[in-house]
């Protein structure tokens, strides 16, 4: 299975369609974006394929707007982060802003666990839990996601074009 991850978006929706479009090209067969969507639209922009979205720092004041568009869209809200397990892997979300949701989620002892905030691409093995970063597609000086080959265990960071 492979996985689409992206983040950081805000609001940037053209941007997001062109890093979907990417991803889906490249294989996704689901999505997890890790929160600081901004907007419903951006909600619409991921359901074409099985989504996983949490919330970021930029999504406090939309909660209840971004709630309502997983249900109309048939997205998976996973609020302010948690795990899913597909393919036999144990896969968490958390934006990565506060601690509190970071603690509790690798408590819940993902595999994977994908984060963003940092606006910063990163994959990295931290103990038994292997973290990626996809990057961000605003602020940053590269924008990018990450697909993740689940059997194969490889990340290849795809670089959106500005």
């Amino acid at each position: 299975m492979r996985i689409g991850i992206l983040s950081d978006t805000h609001d940037k929706l053209l941007r997001t369609r062109v890093a979907v479009q990417m991803l889906c090209d490249a294989g996704a067969e689901v999505l997890f974006h890790c929160g600081d969507l901004a907007s419903p639209p951006i909600v619409e922009a991921c359901s074409c394929r099985p989504c996983y979205f949490t919330f970021g720092n930029h999504d406090a004041d939309d909660v209840r707007a971004l709630q309502k568009a997983a249900v109309e869209c048939g997205v998976n809200c996973l609020g302010w982060g948690d795990v899913v397990e597909l393919s036999g892997k144990r896969l968490g979300l958390v934006h990565g802003h506060l601690t509190t949701d970071l603690r509790r989620v690798v408590a819940l002892q993902p595999d994977y666990l994908f984060s963003g905030h940092s606006h910063s691409r990163n994959d990295a093995q931290v103990g038994a839990i292997r973290r990626i970063n996809p990057g961000a597609l605003h602020r940053a000086d590269e924008f990018s996601v990450a697909i993740l080959d689940l059997k194969a265990g490889s990340v290849q960071f795809l670089s959106v074009p500005r």
